[in-house]
């Protein structure tokens, strides 16, 4: 006898009560039959594999029918590397094209979108998929359709909406969902999600999601515990109800530790013949399979081979079974609960671990062939995607059909707005033609393949791997090989090179290309043309930018071509950096406009980036926000938050809202959980802003930052902003040498991949600088000599960008204006307590009031409280003790606004000096003036000692009657008050 799965569930009415409550399908509280009204709610559901998820949607489900409510599901599939974009959500609209076909029909009417995901139109062999739907989609298109569907069809009555597994989603349904969770729906629509817990590792996609999700407002998280001992003795009661002796059930109960899956498992190989109990988990997946003939086994096998669920059709065609045969070795294989039939009337195995298991247990040749199999009934007709035949014609190393279905796979994951789904299909392509003799037989211009792939990896934000895959390709040209590939691919990996830092030289790879293609009028010769102005613009070129961009407009109003003529208008219109501002923007903005007209996605989002930088440039941040903002949404919309500008302006944004101060807004925007994780790359990029944020607030990030020096020389802003970090951990712990380490380092490695007088080596220093200044107190009179003249070193080399300086705007921006001041103060700061060459206080003070008002120009929240801590210091220390106080009142507030907590403590003792009463020369003994002398120099108590002939322990006496006497609360600050009150020379 088998042993069934329980149709009664077990051990979780508190969950499904609670569930109910939040989606509103039975509110707390009301009885059953009640109506629920309007009320809604979204909940995401996890738990271990097994656990009972599943169980208990199923439950759900009957009790929103028992409530009046519709229910439509969607299921993700572990397609493993053959990714389906929207899966689930094409099921979802078949179901309701099934259901309610006057709803599907009028939505489709007012969002054509919607026809992209008919499951019929994503079926090889399905209906023609020429003309328009051969075009990119806008995704925000495609989630508005989905949205206003699902709207539509709450009409009626009251929708639940159940995505499940979706630990084996796709990114771009991840983003549907994300675009669900946090888009309000009007009419009574409830949307509850599942995924596995125990399959999100630290790097799982999902796992940033669910927390973005998490904090969505209505997002409530239901996470299912294993069962309790006596319900999986209430489990198994049901499930075996001849029982067992105490000792199998202790051992199933013990074994299973609440999994009601492995309860289940376990249960039905006991009742078998013998009740057997195998020895692992793996024996207790595989051990029914034993007790089917022959002729269902083959079935069993066949299927795990399709995946979690397979339709009769393709087990028909893949199986070889005649139609008796396959029907009674289906028979056996439901009866036994190894497969079950859903709604749709296709199979899958009653746990995705099962089928698993299956698959794994197969033999390599049994696979290739099963496998080859599914190729075969494919090609013959069956119902099935492209990407599914890919994934089969590759693991049945039919490897000529796999490329060909990679490349159409690619093609359709690009149309409904899924980048890495294929970015990962035409690399699946480009590694199959690794074989010459396969390259050479195939009628294919391979660079367009190649060109696709990097376009792909740029969009979903790794435009490093595209630059290395078109560098790849091209090596391994034939010598014979046209021109135009080469043309094309090196045309395509300049522009790439762009966008990361490295050593490369683009402008002569890009005029290679240009050499290469041929003259005349061609779309090629066009796109090399435009691609090689926008190089020559990144680099600085600007006139033989302009020339070159007039002579690809022309060529690409002459054929017509709009899309590239928006990318060379914005490429134009950004070389307008040397007029003024607002022709700049005037420019930009239309070049907007026209992108938008075109559908240039890509030449939008790098106008609204643009536009962004040159508000940013000039400090006016509402503006900035506006742009940036936008062309983040877009790119999100669009499903490619990382490709290029719409990552860009994501990480400038971040920067405007830490200069602004508001931090909590900063990292918000820094967690990317609505998307996948970022790449490496963008990700070591925005992560520096929000260290300098936590920083600030008294969390040690150092080591973290230092694991950011391998992406030092991949990208400069890595560079800037993390070696800032660790110069400013370096200043809070009084660690001068660490300080100028970095400083030497980063100046190095920027040096080698741009170029020595870089701008933001103005920053850099002043940073550097000020990490000295915080250390000198306790530095020697030696050391202190040493360090003052590192520092004259680091000052004048600013100096030295600012006389280089050179922008087509010819603007010094805000920013730089206060770093250039930042630099020169911190100097004379050093100066001054290092006692070397130290300024007249007029200068000092001067110098920071400079730096306070540049500061507040700029915006800098932050870094203006830092400024008017140091000057509240300086002013205390000369005796101005109203202006510290005032000073000190303004950048206390801002700490403890932002959470400042170093700062407050900083000020904290600042403030803690008690009101001095002035002191006379008299007061001090001529040993004391002596010593005071020496002090003011820089020497240590050893130092004295040993120029006085007097221990070490009589000089800190000595020291300390000083410091009571001239009401110091340190050397640093005895010494100031000497010099003002002439007590030293």
């Amino acid at each position: 006898m088998a042993a069934h799965t329980s149709r009664t569930l077990v051990g979780r009415d508190a969950e499904l009560t609670e569930i109910a409550s939040l989606l509103g399908v039975r509110p707390s509280g009301t009885d059953p039959g009640a109506q629920t009204g309007a009320q809604t709610g979204m909940v995401l559901l996890s738990g271990d594999a097994g656990v009972g998820k599943t169980r208990l949607l199923t439950e759900l489900r009957d009790l929103a029918f028992a409530e009046g409510w519709q229910v439509v599901a969607g299921h993700c599939l572990d397609f493993g590397d053959s990714a389906l974009p929207y899966l689930p959500f094409s099921e979802v609209l078949g179901r309701l094209a099934t259901d309610r076909p006057d709803v599907v029909e009028e939505v489709g009417a007012r969002h054509p979108a919607l026809a992209r995901l008919q499951p019929g139109r994503r079926m090889m062999g399905g209906p023609d998929r020429s003309g328009d739907d051969q075009g990119a989609l806008d995704r925000g298109d495609l989630f508005e359709a989905m949205h206003a569907l699902l709207e539509a069809a709450s009409v009626k009555a009251p929708l639940l909406l159940v995505i499940e597994d979706t630990h084996w989603a796709d990114q771009s349904t991840r983003d549907m969902i994300s675009f669900l969770f946090s888009r309000p729906f009007d009419g009574p629509v409830s949307v509850v999600v599942s995924y596995r817990s125990d399959d999100l590792h630290r790097r799982h996609p999902l796992r940033r999601q669910v927390a973005e999700w998490s904090r969505f407002g209505g997002v409530n998280r239901v996470a299912l515990s294993p069962l309790p001992d006596d319900a999986v003795r209430a489990l198994i009661a049901q499930l075996a109800p001849e029982g067992f002796t105490e000792k199998e059930l202790a051992d199933i109960v013990d074994r299973a530790e609440g999994n009601a899956f492995f309860v289940e498992e376990l249960t039905s190989a006991a009742a078998g013949p013998g009740r057997w109990v195998p020895a692992d988990l793996a024996d207790v997946l595989l051990v029914r399979l034993d007790r089917l003939d022959d002729t269902a086994r083959q079935v069993v096998r066949t299927a795990s081979v399709a995946g979690r669920r397979v339709s009769h059709e393709m087990l028909a065609a893949a199986s070889g079974l005649d139609a008796s045969a396959l029907d009674e070795g289906l028979r056996k294989a439901v009866e036994m609960n190894i497969l079950v039939v859903g709604a749709d009337g296709r199979y899958s195995f009653r746990h995705a671990l099962l089928g698993e298991a299956v698959y794994d247990d197969l033999l390599p040749g049994e696979r290739v062939r099963l496998h080859a199999q599914y190729v075969a009934a494919l090609q013959a007709g069956a119902r099935g995607t492209a990407a599914e035949l890919a994934r089969h014609a590759r693991l049945a190393m039919d490897l000529d059909t796999a490329l060909t279905a990679s490349i159409q796979a690619g093609n359709e994951a690009s149309q409904v707005g899924g980048p890495d789904e294929a970015a990962y299909h035409y690399q699946q392509a480009l590694e199959l033609l690794v074989d010459p003799r396969r390259c050479a037989q195939v009628d294919l211009d391979l660079s367009k393949l190649v060109v696709s792939a990097a376009e792909a990896l740029s969009a979903s934000g790794d435009p490093e791997r595209a630059v290395k895959v078109i560098a790849e390709q091209v090596d391994r040209l034939p010598v014979d090989a046209p021109t135009t590939w080469r043309a094309r691919m090196m045309s395509t990996q300049a522009l790439m090179m762009m966008m990361i830092d490295g050593d490369y030289d683009p402008v002569s790879i890009s005029a290679e290309a240009v050499a290469l293609v041929p003259d005349g009028d061609s779309g090629l010769r066009t796109r090399v043309l435009a691609n090689h102005a926008r190089v020559l613009a990144g680099m600085g070129q600007y006139d033989e930018a302009q020339t070159v961009g007039l002579d690809a407009l022309h060529l690409a109003e002459r054929l017509d071509l709009h899309e590239l003529a928006s990318e060379v208008i914005t490429t134009l219109s950004g070389l307008k950096k040397a007029g003024p501002k607002e022709g700049l923007r005037h420019a930009l903005a239309d070049a907007v406009a026209r992108a938008e007209a075109t559908g240039a996605l890509s030449s939008e989002l790098r106008a609204r980036y643009l536009l962004g930088r040159s508000y940013e440039d000039w400090a006016e941040f509402d503006e900035t926000e506006r742009w940036f903002r936008s062309a983040i949404d877009r790119g999100t919309d669009a499903g490619m938050p990382y490709a290029p500008y719409a990552f860009e302006a994501r990480w400038q944004l971040t920067w405007v809202l830490l200069v602004q101060g508001r931090w909590d807004e900063a990292l918000d925007l820094i967690d990317t959980g609505q998307d996948s994780p970022p790449p490496p790359l963008p990700r070591a990029l925005i992560a520096p802003l929000r260290m300098q944020i936590l920083q600030a607030r008294g969390v040690d990030v150092c080591d973290e930052a230092r694991m950011l020096r391998r992406f030092w020389a991949r990208d400069g802003g890595v560079a800037i902003n993390a070696s800032a970090v660790e110069m400013d951990a370096a200043g809070l712990r009084g660690d001068a040498a660490a300080a100028v380490e970095v400083y030497d380092a980063v100046v190095a490695v920027l040096t080698r991949i741009w170029h020595e007088w870089f701008s933001a080596r103005i920053r850099l220093g002043a940073v550097t600088i000020g990490a000295v200044a915080r250390a000198m107190p306790e530095m020697s009179g030696a050391e202190r000599a040493a360090y003052v003249e590192r520092v004259d070193r680091i000052h004048a080399d600013g100096h030295v960008v600012l006389d280089r300086y050179a922008d087509p705007s010819g603007h010094w921006g805000p920013e730089g204006r206060a770093w250039m001041k930042r630099l020169d103060a911190e100097t004379l700061r050093v100066r001054w307590l290092a006692g070397i060459d130290a300024p007249p206080l007029d200068a000092l003070l001067d110098s920071w009031r400079d730096a306070e008002v540049l500061f507040e120009d700029f915006g800098h929240v932050y870094e203006l409280a830092r400024v008017r801590t140091v000057l509240a210091g300086i002013l205390r220390a000369t005796g101005d003790l109203a202006g510290a106080r005032e000073l000190g009142d303004l950048a206390r507030a801002t700490a403890h606004r932002l959470g400042a907590q170093p700062l407050l403590d900083e000020l904290r003792v600042l403030g803690s000096t008690p009101v001095r009463e002035e002191s006379t020369p008299d007061a001090l003994t001529p040993r004391e003036s002596e010593i005071l002398q020496l002090v003011a120099q820089g020497r240590s108590n050893g130092e004295i000692a040993k120029q006085l002939f007097i221990s070490a322990k009589t000089v800190s006496v000595h020291v300390s009657n000083i410091l009571g006497k001239l009401d110091a609360s340190g050397r640093t600050e005895a010494a100031a008050i000497a010099r003002r009150r002439g007590l030293v020379g």
